[in-house]
């Protein structure tokens, strides 16, 4: 396994898990632990970042703290965090000291941490390929790197209309926090790589791996056909999305390289760490199905 990941799920069936396969517990009991110490350091951490990339704003995340597989439904153990505190917590110089407190305290390495769950997808087009961009040298994490496209599911996207510093647990519909987890990645799809939803299949998911270069951080990796060539998707691509910014360009990959793509040194050190859980995900997963699959 690369050290850079390391996997907290992986579905066990190889066509992964359906939207209707997936629930969510909402509680906060799953928010992260304070420690008094270190939160005015996370207040600093952000206002530095902020100064340095003054483009950079907060936001409400989910909070992953454990997945449970039982009798073919994966249920999500979901609180609320923050952007902030995952740059205060996740990516902090003192992470790897938070974890070692967060096990002598509670047992939990991530108990002091934001864990801000992302999403991402492995997106497979009609003629055998997958799909990745080149991230920006603009963007907070990974600039420059190769990724696939993901982002993170919103929780003001739950609860409309409700300012996003003030969302509270009690306000979020478990039921609607499932169908964001899933409708989240293909708005991602859309933005970033500028393709209609209608191209899109419903998701599937692989399973969830964790990026230890910011301390563990958690992403819910998906598999999606497109009914498009690369092509086609490469001029949809081109013309450029809401979020076009975040990427300079676009790459692809047929399946049977991606079956082995660990093995491409050069290549694979130039992805960064959600695009290898996803990758090693659909290896682990589908890759044990036949062509196109």
């Amino acid at each position: 396994m690369d050290p850079d990941i390391s996997i907290m799920f992986q579905c066990p069936f190889p066509e992964g898990l359906t939207e209707d396969q997936v629930r969510a517990e909402i509680s906060p009991k799953y928010n992260r632990r304070l420690l008094p110490e270190h939160e005015p350091q996370i207040a600093a951490v952000w206002a530095a970042c902020r100064r340095e990339k003054p483009w950079l704003f907060n936001g409400a995340k989910f909070r992953v703290h454990s997945v449970v597989l039982e009798q073919g439904v994966l249920t999500f153990r979901l609180g609320l965090t923050c952007y902030r505190d995952f740059i205060g917590t996740n990516w902090h110089g003192q992470a790897g000291e938070l974890q070692r407190r967060g096990l002598a305290d509670f047992g939990e390495s991530q108990a002091y941490l934001a864990e801000p769950l992302g999403v991402g997808a492995l997106v497979h087009t009609s003629d055998d390929h997958f799909v990745f961009l080149r991230r920006s040298q603009e963007v907070g994490e990974a600039p420059g790197l190769i990724d696939i496209p993901g982002g993170h599911p919103e929780p003001k996207a739950v609860v409309a209309g409700v300012p996003e510093e003030s969302i509270r647990l009690e306000d979020l519909s478990e039921e609607l926090v499932v169908q964001e987890l899933f409708s989240s990645v293909l708005g991602e799809i859309r933005d970033e790589v500028n393709l209609p939803l209608q191209v899109l299949s419903q998701p599937v998911l692989l399973g969830i791996a964790r990026n230890t270069t910011s301390a563990g951080r958690a992403s819910a990796e998906f598999y999606v056909r497109c009914s498009l060539s690369s092509e086609q998707v490469q001029q949809y691509y081109l013309i450029g999305g809401p979020e076009a910014q975040e990427s300079t360009s676009i790459v692809f990959i047929k399946r049977q390289d991606i079956l082995r793509l660990e093995e491409n040194e050069d290549f694979w050190k130039e992805l960064c760490p959600s695009a290898k859980g996803g990758v090693k995900l659909y290896t682990l997963v589908r890759g044990r199905l036949g062509e196109c699959q």
